[in-house]
C-alpha cells in the first residue's frame, strides 16, 4: 500500500468527528473510488479510515444507511432520492455528498433474443408485440438508475415497461446466472456484469447507458442527512479522500491496477479482463462490433464528474413521477437543494483546488432528442407519450 501523506484537516483544527467510516458498496466496477481510497491510503491523508463494506443488494445498502450500520455508501442516485421521498422504502432524510462516476452501465439482451433477430430496440419492440409470452427484464432497484435507464430505453422504442413486459429486481452479481438459465430476456445493471454476460455467451449489449445519455450521472456518495449534520468534518474528509481516489483512477495508466484490485474476492470477485476492458473504454457488443468509447466510465474528468448538480437529482425525480412512483409533482428544486450537499462538496473541492461550475444546473441531450436542463421539471415529466 502506498504510504499516506501527512494528515491534512480541511478546516484547520476541525478534526473528523468520526475517524473510522463504514462505507457500503455493491460489487460493481464503479465502486472503485471507495475501494481505491482505502487501499491506497487516500483516507489517512484526511484523518479518517474508510472500511469498505461489501453488501449483497441495494436494499441492504438502503436499510443499513437508514439504520446507521453504514455511515455512507456507493449508492444509486435514484435510491437516495427514492428514500428521501418515501417511495424506495421507509422515508429517511438523505444527502448526496458527491457524484462518484458518469457513464458505464448498459442494457444486455439474451442470446436467445439475438438468435431470433431482436438485436436492437426496434426489432425488440416487434418481438415483444409478437411473442407468445411476455418478455421479462431485470433491473436492480425500483427507484434506481438502472430501472430508469431500462424504462427510458424501452419506452423510447415504443415498449411500455409497466404494461408490455414484466420487470423484476435482481442484485447485479446475479444477473448473468439468471439470464443463462432463461429467467429473463434482458437486464440493466452496472459493469462488469454486461462484459461477463458476453464472455459467458449469455447475452449481448444492446445499448450502453452513455448512448442513452452521454455524460449521465450514475452512482453517488450517499448518506443520511443526520450523519452529515452530526459529522460534517468526517463527511468533508470522506469527499476529499474520494476526490483524490477519483483523480487517480481517471488516469488510464492506473486502470489496470484498479481492475486487478477490484477483481479480488473482497470486492467485485470477477476476472480482471472482464473488469478492465470496459473500464478502459474498450467495448465489444458480443455481436461482432468493437469500438473505443469516448464516453466510457469516468470518475473525475478535472472534477466535472463529481459536482452534485441539482439538475441531476431532479432528473430522477421526473422519472419517478413519469412512472407513477410519485403520485404528484414535488417541489423538484427544493428537494434537490435539501438532498445534494453542494456546500460540503464545495468546501472539499476548494481545499483541493478543484474548480466548481458556475451554476448548480447543467443540460444534456438524451438519445431520443429530449433536452434536460432542469428548467421545467413538471413539464418534462409529463411530456412523454409513454408514462404511468
Amino acid at each position: 500500500m502506498e504510504q499516506p501523506a501527512e494528515v491534512m484537516h480541511p478546516a484547520g483544527s476541525d478534526r473528523p468527528e468520526k475517524e473510522e467510516v463504514q462505507v457500503g458498496f455493491i460489487p460493481l466496477t464503479d465502486c472503485a473510488s471507495v475501494v481505491m481510497a482505502a487501499v491506497l491510503g487516500f483516507d489517512r491523508k484526511y484523518g479518517i479510515r474508510i472500511v469498505p463494506r461489501r453488501e449483497a443488494s441495494w436494499a441492504a445498502i438502503r436499510d443499513k444507511l437508514a439504520g446507521g450500520e453504514l455511515d455512507a455508501a456507493h449508492a444509486l442516485y435514484g435510491l437516495v432520492y427514492g428514500v428521501q421521498m418515501g417511495i424506495g422504502g421507509p422515508q429517511c432524510d438523505m444527502n448526496v455528498l458527491m457524484t462518484l462516476n458518469q457513464n458505464g452501465q448498459a442494457i444486455t439482451l439474451s442470446s436467445r433474443l439475438a438468435a431470433d433477430g431482436a438485436t436492437d430496440g426496434e426489432r425488440l419492440a416487434r418481438k415483444a408485440r409478437a411473442a407468445p409470452r411476455t418478455l421479462t427484464f431485470a433491473q436492480t432497484f425500483p427507484t434506481g438508475t438502472h430501472a430508469m435507464w431500462l424504462y427510458y430505453w424501452l419506452a423510447a422504442h415504443g415498449i411500455d415497461p409497466l404494461r408490455d413486459v414484466n420487470t423484476i429486481v435482481v442484485p447485479p452479481p446475479q444477473m448473468v446466472a439468471h439470464m443463462r438459465v432463461g429467467n429473463m430476456d434482458g437486464f440493466c445493471a452496472g459493469e462488469p456484469w454486461h462484459q461477463r454476460a458476453i464472455a459467458e455467451r449469455a447475452g449481448f449489449t444492446a445499448a450502453t447507458s452513455q448512448a442513452i445519455w452521454p455524460g449521465h450521472p450514475e452512482k453517488v456518495l450517499g448518506t443520511t442527512a443526520a450523519f452529515a449534520r452530526r459529522h460534517p468534518n468526517t463527511a468533508r474528509a470522506l469527499v476529499m479522500a474520494l476526490l483524490d481516489a477519483s483523480r487517480w483512477i481517471d488516469a488510464q495508466a492506473n486502470r489496470r491496477r484498479v481492475a486487478e484490485t477490484l477483481a479480488d474476492r473482497a470486492y467485485v470477485n470477477c476476472a480482471v479482463d472482464s473488469i478492465e476492458q470496459r473500464l478502459a473504454g474498450r467495448y465489444d457488443d458480443g455481436l461482432g462490433r468493437s469500438w473505443q468509447d469516448p464516453d466510457y466510465m469516468k470518475f473525475f474528468d478535472d472534477g466535472r464528474v463529481n459536482y452534485p448538480y441539482l439538475s441531476d437529482g431532479m432528473w430522477f425525480l421526473t422519472q419517478h413521477r413519469r412512472w407513477g412512483l410519485l403520485k404528484t409533482d414535488p417541489d423538484y428544486l427544493a428537494v434537490a437543494r435539501a438532498v445534494n450537499r453542494i456546500d460540503l462538496y464545495a468546501e472539499a473541492a476548494q481545499a483541493l483546488g478543484i474548480a466548481l461550475p458556475a451554476e448548480p444546473m447543467r443540460s444534456g441531450t438524451l438519445f431520443d432528442g429530449s433536452v434536460w436542463d432542469g428548467s421545467d421539471p413538471a413539464g418534462y415529466a409529463a411530456r412523454f407519450a409513454i408514462r404511468a
